[in-house]
C-alpha cells in the first residue's frame, strides 16, 4: 500500500469583532485552543473592542465532535496524524488571512497582536516563525513552546516583538509542571517575555485580558 497526496481547495472560517477602518490602530489575531470554536472563543475578547481595535479568530480546519458521534463540535489545529502536512496547511492558511486583512493596509501605523491560547500557542510559534512577519506583540497564554520550534530562527524574528506569557494559577493542564519551571522554559529558549498570572484555570480570563491592553497602552506597545 502506498500513500499519495493531493492539495485540495478548503473553505476556512473565521470570526471578527469590530470594525477594520481607517481609524484602525490595532490588530488582533486571536488563536483558540483544542476542542474550541472560534466565535465561542472571540467572545472572551469584548474587553478588546473599542473604535480603533479589530480582533480576527481564525477557527482551524479540522472539527470534530467532541463526545461521541453527536453534541457538542470542537476544532483542533493538528493531530499527530500527518502532523507536517497539517501544519504546513494551517500555516498557509494563517498566511492567507494575514494577508486578506492586511490587504492595502499601512502595517507600520497598526499595532500587530498574535494571541495564542493553550494548543494555539504552539499554533502561533510555528507560524510566525516561519514567515517572519510583522508582530509587535505576541500573547503565549496557557500553552509552552513546541518542542520542534527553531529557537534560533525565532529569536531573529521576534527580536523586535514584546512577548508576554500569561497563565493562570490553578491551570489544570500545567499541574505536571512547577509555575517557575514553566516561565522559566522562556528564558532558557532565549526570549525575556512578560509574564502575567491570575487567579483562575485554562480559560481566557477577561480581567487579566484588561490588564494585557492596559500595560501594552502604557507601554505604547499596543492597544
Amino acid at each position: 500500500m502506498e500513500g499519495n497526496y493531493i492539495q485540495v481547495h478548503k473553505t476556512a472560517r473565521y470570526f471578527t469583532l469590530g470594525q477594520l477602518s481607517p481609524e484602525t490602530q490595532a490588530v488582533w489575531f486571536v488563536c483558540h485552543g483544542y476542542g474550541q470554536l472560534a466565535n465561542y472563543f472571540l467572545k472572551k475578547f469584548d474587553v478588546l473592542e473599542n473604535d480603533q481595535t479589530f480582533v480576527v479568530a481564525p477557527e482551524a480546519l479540522n472539527r470534530f465532535y467532541l463526545q461521541g458521534f453527536t453534541g457538542r463540535i470542537g476544532a483542533t489545529w493538528m493531530t499527530k496524524e500527518e502532523r507536517l502536512t497539517e501544519i504546513e496547511d494551517y500555516i498557509n492558511y494563517l498566511n492567507q488571512l494575514y494577508d486578506n486583512i492586511l490587504l492595502d493596509r499601512d502595517i507600520s501605523k497598526i499595532h500587530i497582536n498574535i494571541l495564542g491560547f493553550s494548543q494555539g500557542v504552539a499554533t502561533v510559534c510555528r507560524w510566525i516563525t516561519s514567515r517572519g512577519m510583522k508582530v509587535d506583540n505576541l500573547i503565549l497564554w496557557a500553552g509552552q513552546l513546541p518542542a520542534d520550534m527553531n529557537l534560533d530562527l525565532s529569536r531573529e524574528v521576534l527580536a523586535q516583538t514584546t512577548m508576554y506569557v500569561i497563565y493562570g494559577l490553578q491551570d489544570e493542564f500545567l499541574t505536571n509542571i512547577p509555575h517557575d519551571e514553566y516561565v522559566k522554559n522562556f528564558s532558557v529558549a532565549g526570549f525575556t517575555p512578560h509574564i502575567l498570572s491570575f487567579d483562575g484555570k485554562h480559560e481566557i480570563h477577561r480581567e487579566t485580558l484588561g490588564r494585557l491592553r492596559d500595560h501594552m497602552i502604557n507601554t505604547k506597545k499596543g492597544l
